[in-house]
Order: C-alpha cells, then sequence, then structure tokens
C-alpha cells in the first residue's frame, strides 16, 4: 500500500465553505477523528448535517475536486 503525501490533502477545518461542480460541503464542527458537515446540492430545500471520519472527507474533496472558498471563523460553543 502506498503510503500519501500529506501535503496533497486539504486541511479540513470548522467553518470551512468547499466548492464543487454541482455542490458545496459547509465543514460545522472537527473532532479528534470526525467531522460534521453539510453537502449542499443546488436547488436543495433541507440539508442534513452529516458525520465522517476526518480522513475520508479529505478523500472526498481530493476526489471531487472541491477548491476552498471560505474560511469562515468557527462558531463558539457556550
Amino acid at each position: 500500500m502506498k503510503q500519501q503525501n500529506q501535503s496533497t490533502s486539504p486541511e479540513i477545518a470548522a467553518g470551512q465553505v468547499w466548492s464543487m461542480t454541482d455542490s458545496t460541503v459547509e465543514v460545522t464542527l472537527i473532532g479528534k477523528t470526525l467531522a460534521h458537515y453539510k453537502l449542499i446540492k443546488t436547488g436543495a430545500v433541507r440539508v442534513p448535517v452529516s458525520l465522517i471520519n476526518k480522513a475520508a472527507l479529505q478523500q472526498f474533496l481530493l476526489k471531487n475536486k472541491a477548491v476552498l472558498i471560505k474560511q469562515l471563523a468557527p462558531k463558539a460553543v457556550s
């Protein structure tokens, strides 16, 4: 199995918005190993929050050639 260089995988952080050809991914929370995100398709009315492994989300973004369009400030948890 070939090791991947970490510089090729996108850094995932809370508050990021990634754009793809037909959808947008908004990263809401980042934990130790999991990430909460919203996959917003064009014309969607409701968008569920999904939970995935951080490495799997990075692979998804690489596979779909996502481009970082916004780095939002993370929301404060009270």
